[in-house]
């Protein structure tokens, strides 16, 4: 029976590997309809600030998942939280080869993202209760959703294969707050909201730089 102490170093093992190790997808990277043209020095920085931007959402969501299936005790919520986190976990790995490609790096601030986006989602299925939980994953999925709608605005025109991730991307986080509100979630208080859409804001502002 696995202890108290194989839980801590299963939930080490996740923080390290997400924030420190290369991933690899079980879907393909999405591929735009056409090649990409050539990307100025300017346009390149700037899909490579974006594309950072949402690698640090997708390390952001593996530490929401991983906390809300530790504090849920819930079998089935379990699953439901590990599942989509394989799936984010696809993103993470898409995001990592498109900065790659574009000669760009992840946050140097990963660990601290990592860190307070677990105590969130922990805090939000311990003191909230699995219903809250599951209303916190619908709003952030909708908030990233429209946070990705405002990349595909703001990518370069040329840039055919980030377009094709984003696009999936947002795909992907709009089934999973329909899911989670299918699973029973409840709709989260307007100030609650918009607390977190000024905690995104802080944090997608600063990854775009750093």
């Amino acid at each position: 029976m696995p202890t108290p102490l194989d839980a801590v170093l299963n939930l080490a093992d996740n923080a390290l590997r997400t924030v420190f190790a290369s991933h690899h997808p079980q879907r393909a990277c999405p591929q735009g309809p056409i090649a990409d043209a050539a990307l100025s020095e300017q346009e390149r920085r700037e899909a490579g600030a974006l594309m950072r931007v949402n690698h640090v959402g997708e390390v952001c969501a593996q530490a929401l998942y991983t906390a809300q299936a530790l504090a849920t005790q819930n079998v089935a919520l379990k699953a439901h939280f590990k599942e989509a986190s394989q799936e984010e976990t696809d993103h993470l790995a898409w995001t990592e080869q498109r900065l790659a490609e574009l000669g760009d790096r992840s946050s140097l601030l990963n660990p601290i993202w990592y860190a307070g986006a677990f105590g969130i989602g922990w805090v939000a299925g311990k003191l909230g209760g699995d219903r809250v939980s599951l209303g916190f994953v619908v709003e952030t999925e909708r908030q990233v959703a429209a946070h990705l709608q405002s990349h595909l605005d703001r990518l370069p025109a040329g840039d055919n294969t980030s377009r094709a991730i984003v696009q999936q991307m947002k795909a992907d986080e709009l089934r999973h707050a329909l899911e989670a509100q299918k699973a029973g979630a409840v709709e989260l208080p307007t100030p609650l909201k918009s607390l977190m859409r000024t905690v995104a804001q802080v944090m997608t502002t600063v990854a775009h730089r750093v």
